[in-house]
């Protein structure tokens, strides 16, 4: 019986990469690749997969907004997370919202196959970087850091004004007005005590989130 994989990415030439690395361990694969979220969530609510591959970044709603839908939808669809980011920045996050296992793009060629095969026995692909981050956050649940505080949405948001892009470029990376990402920016300097996007920036540099 063929696996059926489901590749999410906007840009095509990762989605070929991924699919090329998938076929030459599986060849038999039947595998279908989406440009965004909203229709990665259509696809997995209307067909059976095995295994979703999601990059964290696509315009509109987000990689782990689809994440969290699916989930709720589907909760026994393993759904690997990808980011061009560190493990620092998504990783947790990834996990507490329901990823079968966190990939970063500069070292998919790597750790896909293994990543896949871990998922595909019903285990999650955890690397010990992660494991140890995932042990450190149970053990320190009480003593959460400014930038845990923030939602999804809002850490996503927070990075790229600590990397220093304006309200008017994010909202033309995540699909939403400039108004919302004002309103979130102002919910970000609240929840973390700050009055400047240069403060932010201090902040992401001094905790390796940049």
């Amino acid at each position: 019986m063929s696996l059926h994989f489901i590749i999410a990415d906007d840009h095509a030439i990762v989605r070929r990469g991924i699919k090329q690395l998938l076929l030459e361990e599986y060849p038999f694969a039947i595998i279908e690749e989406v440009g965004d979220a909203e229709e990665l969530i259509q696809k997995t609510i209307l067909k059976k997969w095995d295994l979703a591959i999601s990059d964290i970044h696509m315009p509109g709603r987000s990689g782990m907004d689809a994440l969290l839908q699916i989930k709720q939808v589907v909760p026994d669809l393993p759904v690997l997370i990808m980011s061009m980011y560190s493990e620092e920045h998504y990783a947790l996050r990834a996990f507490k919202a329901g990823a079968a296992g966190y990939l970063i793009k500069e070292t998919v060629h790597s750790d896909l196959i293994k990543a896949v095969q871990t998922v595909l026995l019903g285990k999650k692909f955890i690397t010990p970087s992660i494991a140890e981050k995932l042990a450190d956050a149970i053990n320190d649940e009480s003593k959460k850091q400014p930038h845990e505080l923030l939602s999804n949405r809002e850490f996503e948001v927070f990075i790229f004004l600590s990397m220093g892009k304006s309200p008017s470029s994010i909202a033309e990376q995540l699909s939403l007005n400039v108004t919302t990402i004002s309103t979130y920016r102002s919910r970000i300097l609240e929840k973390m005590n700050m009055q400047t996007n240069a403060q932010l920036t201090r902040y992401a540099l001094e905790n390796e989130l940049i």
